[in-house]
């Protein structure tokens, strides 16, 4: 295994991006490995395409250096937490034995992001069966952290937040590079930026918080341990 190796599991093309494409930028930059695994491919949307969606998680990735990346064609709109899924993306656990696992976090309004938190929590404890007639080796992740990216308007409470100071242009960057999801289908001209700002008031909330200009938000439900102390701010 390695100990450096980071997987996430989206429900859609940009739901990453938006909550922790910074994190995950600093990350890359910090020599951690990730892996980024979308679980549909986002369409049907008003402007986009399955081409395009695509076309677009590459720009993005390229911009947070992400280097493997994929899509696991389950349905949008129609995302289960059902048995074939559950091997499916167990089977990407087995395959890529990541040390963590980052996938959405509740309380949220999107079917398929409430669908995708579960599925990833029953997924990992199956990646580590054995007697299976699953694909890999056993594995089990440490610790399943979640990120925000809610369609919910709530104050959330963090387990932790994470300074995104330094990458916060590279993670505008590469929610921008969805065109399709967040300019086209905007009709007024100052409704085209509104990720931006909102976003921004989030992560400017969470940077406030720790006396920094941008962090972004994480939970996590088992306790979280430091070796030491040099990673506080």
């Amino acid at each position: 295994m390695n100990n450096r190796r980071l997987m996430i599991f989206a429900p859609h093309p940009d739901d990453a991006e938006i909550a922790m494409g910074g994190t995950i930028a600093r990350l890359i930059d910090q020599g951690w490995e990730i892996i980024l695994a979308d679980l549909t491919n986002g369409e049907p949307t008003p402007h986009g395409s399955p081409e395009i969606r695509a076309a677009e998680s590459a720009q993005a990735s390229r911009i947070l250096g992400i280097k493997e990346r994929f899509c696991l064609d389950m349905p949008n709109r129609y995302l289960e937490n059902n048995l074939q899924n559950r091997k499916i993306v167990a089977e990407a656990i087995r395959q890529y034995k990541p040390h963590w696992l980052f996938t959405i976090a509740q309380p949220d309004a999107h079917p398929d992001h409430i669908h995708a938190n579960q599925l990833i929590m029953d997924a990992r404890f199956a990646a580590k069966l054995s007697k299976t007639d699953m694909k890999g080796e056993p594995h089990y992740p440490k610790k399943i952290i979640y990120f925000y990216a809610s369609h919910l308007r709530q104050h959330i409470q963090p387990s932790f937040v994470i300074d995104i100071t330094d990458y916060w242009d590279r993670k505008i960057a590469a929610i921008k590079a969805y065109q399709s999801q967040f300019q086209l289908n905007q009709n007024e001209p100052d409704e085209k930026d509104w990720i931006v700002d909102h976003i921004g008031s989030i992560c400017r909330y969470f940077g406030r918080c720790i006396g920094t200009q941008y962090a972004e938000p994480f939970f996590c439900h088992e306790l979280i341990g430091l070796s030491n102390l040099e990673g506080l701010i």
